[in-house]
C-alpha cells in the first residue's frame, strides 16, 4: 500500500471514530432527559420493598396437612388436673379440721377439774398392797366443767424412775379400774418394795400440762405403797435381824430394862431417905 493511501485511511478512521463519540455523547443525553420526564427509579426503594413482602411472606402462617397441637387442650388438662389437686388438698384439710375439737375458754377464776378418790377412801389411811394382787381404783370427777373423751391411768415409782401402765386411752365415763399386777407388760420395770403415786390425766394432754380452767387437770395426790413376797422358809431356818428366837431378850432389851430398874430403884431409896429425914414415919 502507497504511504498516501496509508494516511488517507488513518484519516478516515479517525473521522468516524470522532462520529461514533459524539453520537454516543448523543446517546447519554437522551438518557438524561428520559429520567428527568420519567423520573428516576430508587433502588433503596425497591430493596425496601422486596424486603417487606419477604417478612409478609415469612409471617403469614404456613399451611400443613398434619394438624397441629393447640394450647387449649393442654389448659383444659392442667386445669382438671389443678382441679383434682385442689380438691384433694381441700377433702384432706376437711378430714383434719373436723377431727379437731375447738377448745372452749372458761372464767379464768375458776378452778381446773379434779378427781376425788373413791376407793380407797380418802380417810381409809395409808394403803400398801401385795405385787402379783389385783388392786382397785375408783374415783369422782370435781369441778369438771369439759369432760375429757379418754383419760390415762399410770403410777409412777421415785426410786427408779419408772412409770407403770394401769390403763391408756381409757373412756372417761368409766371411773373405776382393776390393776392386774401380776401380768404386766413386756419391758415393763420391775416392781419395788417402795412408794408409788397414782397419775389421772386427760389422754389427749400429758402429765406436766398446765391445768386449765373446767379442764381436767393431771391427778397425781394420791400415793400407796407395794411389796413384794419372801419365799416360804422353816422356822429353824429363817434369819431376822431384829427377832430373837425362844423369847429371849436381846442385848438391847437386856440394857434398857437394867437402867429402868437402876432409875426405879434409886427414885424410891431417895424418897424413902427423905421421908424417914423428916420424920413421917
Amino acid at each position: 500500500m502507497r504511504p498516501s493511501q496509508l494516511l488517507a485511511a488513518v484519516v478516515a478512521m479517525s473521522s468516524a471514530t470522532s462520529a461514533f463519540s459524539g453520537a454516543l455523547d448523543n446517546i447519554h443525553g437522551l438518557q438524561a432527559a428520559k429520567n428527568i420526564l420519567l423520573g428516576r427509579q430508587d433502588n433503596n426503594s425497591t430493596s425496601h420493598n422486596d424486603a417487606s413482602s419477604q417478612a409478609r411472606q415469612s409471617s403469614a402462617p404456613q399451611t400443613s396437612d398434619k394438624p397441629t397441637p393447640t394450647q387449649s387442650g393442654d389448659n383444659n388438662n392442667n386445669d382438671e388436673n389443678k382441679t383434682t389437686d385442689s380438691a384433694k388438698a381441700s377433702g384432706s384439710q376437711g378430714t383434719k379440721t373436723t377431727g379437731k375439737t375447738k377448745a372452749t375458754s372458761f372464767d379464768p377464776r375458776l378452778p381446773a377439774g379434779g378427781i376425788s378418790m373413791v376407793t380407797p377412801g380418802v380417810f381409809a389411811g395409808d394403803q400398801f398392797y401385795r405385787v402379783e394382787d389385783f388392786i382397785t381404783f375408783a374415783w369422782n370427777y370435781t369441778s369438771l366443767s369439759v369432760t375429757p373423751s379418754a383419760i390415762d391411768v399410770l403410777a409412777s415409782c421415785s426410786a427408779n424412775q419408772a412409770t407403770y401402765t394401769i390403763a391408756v386411752n381409757m373412756s372417761a365415763q368409766e371411773t373405776k379400774v382393776i390393776w392386774d399386777t401380776k401380768n404386766t407388760p413386756d419391758g415393763q420395770a420391775p416392781f419395788l418394795t417402795e412408794k408409788y403415786t397414782l397419775l389421772i390425766y386427760d389422754a389427749e394432754s400429758s402429765v406436766t400440762a398446765a391445768p386449765r380452767p373446767g379442764y381436767l387437770g393431771t391427778f397425781n395426790q394420791f400415793t400407796f405403797g407395794m411389796y413384794t413376797s419372801q419365799p416360804y422358809v422353816n422356822w429353824t431356818d429363817f434369819q431376822c435381824a431384829n427377832c430373837v428366837k425362844n423369847g429371849a431378850l436381846s442385848q438391847s432389851e437386856k440394857m434398857t430394862l437394867k437402867v429402868l430398874l437402876f432409875t426405879s430403884g434409886t427414885t424410891v431409896a431417895s424418897l424413902l431417905y427423905f421421908a424417914h429425914n423428916f420424920g413421917l414415919f
